[in-house]
């Protein structure tokens, strides 16, 4: 069966991650897509990555999450069945990753020297300022050769690699913590303890008609279901009601 995968986080430092988890996807469909259609996006979602890491101090939460991800990996290579290969390849990764998020300048601080950027991230903070004639050098960009110009926009997602495979390896091992339970509630709304939880992920059949709504933090959290409906906006879902849940 075909499900839609909902995934809601239980504290900042998740919200900030899965943010820039769909920002860097968006920047980098939009490298392989026309850049005369997808040029905007790459850009929101390039200007948006900038301002999330100069606003938080994500650098150091990753740094944080990498060391405690170090001391399971080493806890979970005494196991006898554990994948020793994949789990040294990861500890590697770790390890690398955690040396170069130290260096005291991050490489993607680089990008604020670029005055081109600099430029369209001014007009971009402004509502409808990216107009064609406010911003003649995009217009003039936008006619280079496509090499050129998508060797640029590989040119300025590479200055965040590090932050972005940090960022991949944490969210990877925290989907894995768990499997999914099958859950069922009578009424279209379940709540539980949010104690220890980083993530609620939630999947329900491609053909229900309902979708969930999630509110919540670290102690405690609630989901309820929603009917969309094209007159009254959007409505409860108290019918009987079964979904997946993993809890991370």
């Amino acid at each position: 069966m075909q499900h839609v995968l909902y995934e809601h986080p239980l504290n900042e430092r998740i919200r900030s991650y899965l943010k820039l988890e769909q920002m860097f996807a968006q920047a980098r469909a939009s490298v392989a897509a026309d850049t005369n259609i997808s040029y905007h996006i790459f850009f929101n979602a390039l200007f948006s990555i900038i301002d999330t890491l100069e606003r938080n101090d994500i650098r150091g939460d990753l740094i944080k999450d990498l060391e405690k991800l170090e001391q399971n990996l080493v806890i979970w290579s005494k196991s006898p069945e554990i994948n020793n290969d994949a789990l040294q390849e990861n500890l590697r990764q770790v390890i690398e990753l955690i040396c170069q998020l130290k260096r005291k300048t991050p490489q993607w601080c680089q990008i604020k020297n670029d005055q081109f950027l600099m430029g369209l991230k001014q007009r971009y903070a402004i509502q409808g300022g990216s107009c064609s004639f406010d911003l003649p050098q995009l217009q003039f960009w936008l006619k280079q050769p496509v090499t050129i110009i998508t060797n640029n926009m590989a040119e300025w997602l590479q200055l965040f690699t590090q932050i972005e495979q940090a960022l991949s390896l944490i969210l990877k091992f925290i989907r894995q913590r768990v499997l999914f339970e099958s859950i069922s509630t009578d009424s279209g709304f379940y709540q539980d303890s949010g104690e220890g939880l980083l993530m609620l992920r939630i999947k329900v059949a491609h053909d229900a008609p309902y979708y969930p709504t999630v509110s919540g933090n670290k102690l405690r959290y609630s989901i309820r279901f929603m009917l969309a409906n094209d007159e009254m906006g959007k409505r409860y879902h108290s019918l009987p009601t079964i979904f997946q849940l993993a809890r991370c």
